[in-house]
C-alpha cells in the first residue's frame, strides 16, 4: 500500500529541509536499531540454550535429592529426621546485583555462606542418621548455585524478550511508517516546489513578452 504525504506538510524549502533531516535521523535509527535487534536475538538465544541445559541439571539434582530423602525417611523414624533437620548448621546470605546488557538491566545473584567448612551442610550428628539422608543433603547443596544461575538466567530471558519485542516494534515502526512518510513528503514537497518554480518562470515570460510586446508599440507610435 502506498504511503501518501501528510496532508499537514506546507510546501517550502525549510519544511523540506526538515523533513531530509528526518529521514537522514530515522534511517541511522533504524539501523541502530536492527543492529541492537540482532544482537540481543543472538544474546537471548545463548540464554535459552543455557537455560534448558541448567533446568535439566537442577531437575535432575532435585529428583536425586528427593530419592535420597525417601530412601533415609523409609530407613528413620519421622521423630529422628525431623529433629535432625530442625535447626540448620549453614546460613547462605544472598546479594542482587545488576548488569546491563544491551540496555537490559539483567539479574546478578550471588550467595555467600557464613563458614567455608562443607561439614557445615549438616545440621546432625552423624550417629542416628542415615547416609542417604547426608546424601540428600549434600545433593540440595550441590545444585545450590545453578538454582541461582537458573533463576539468573529466567529472568534475564524475560528481560531480553520484552526488549527485543519493543525494539522490533520500533523498528517496524521506522521501517514502514516514518522513513515512507518522509520520502513521500520530500516527493510531495519537491514536486510543489518544481511546480511553483514552473508557474513562476510562466509568469515571468508573460510578463517579459507583454513587455516586449509594450515597448513594441511604443517605439511604432513614436
Amino acid at each position: 500500500m502506498a504511503i501518501l504525504a501528510s496532508t499537514q506538510v506546507t510546501p517550502t524549502r525549510m519544511e523540506l529541509t526538515k523533513q531530509k533531516n528526518k529521514l537522514v535521523t530515522a534511517t541511522r535509527g533504524h539501523k541502530l536499531l536492527k543492529d541492537k535487534r540482532d544482537e540481543l536475538m543472538r544474546q537471548f538465544l545463548d540464554l535459552v540454550r543455557e537455560n534448558m541445559e541448567l533446568r535439566k541439571k537442577v531437575e535432575a539434582g532435585i529428583l536425586s535429592a528427593n530419592k535420597n530423602f525417601v530412601i533415609a525417611k523409609a530407613g528413620m523414624s519421622a521423630e529422628t529426621l525431623n529433629t535432625a533437620l530442625m535447626a540448620p548448621k549453614q546460613e547462605v546470605s544472598l546479594t542482587v546485583g545488576s548488569k546491563n546488557v544491551m540496555s537490559v538491566d539483567t539479574p546478578i545473584l550471588n550467595y555467600h555462606t557464613r563458614t567455608a567448612d562443607a561439614n557445615d551442610i549438616y545440621s546432625y550428628g552423624f550417629a542416628f542418621t542415615s547416609s542417604d539422608l547426608d546424601d540428600a543433603v549434600k545433593s540440595l547443596a550441590d545444585i545450590l548455585p545453578d538454582m541461582l544461575r537458573l533463576a539468573e538466567v529466567e529472568k534475564s530471558c524475560q528481560l531480553m524478550a520484552s526488549e527485543i519485542e519493543k525494539t522490533r516494534r520500533r523498528v517496524n515502526a521506522l521501517e514502514h511508517v516514518i522513513i515512507p512518510e518522509a520520502q513521500a513528503n520530500i516527493k510531495y514537497i519537491s514536486m510543489k516546489l518544481d511546480e511553483n518554480e514552473r508557474s513562476s518562470q510562466i509568469r515571468l515570460m508573460k510578463v517579459k513578452d507583454m513587455m516586449l510586446e509594450e515597448a513594441h508599440h511604443y517605439s511604432e507610435r513614436a
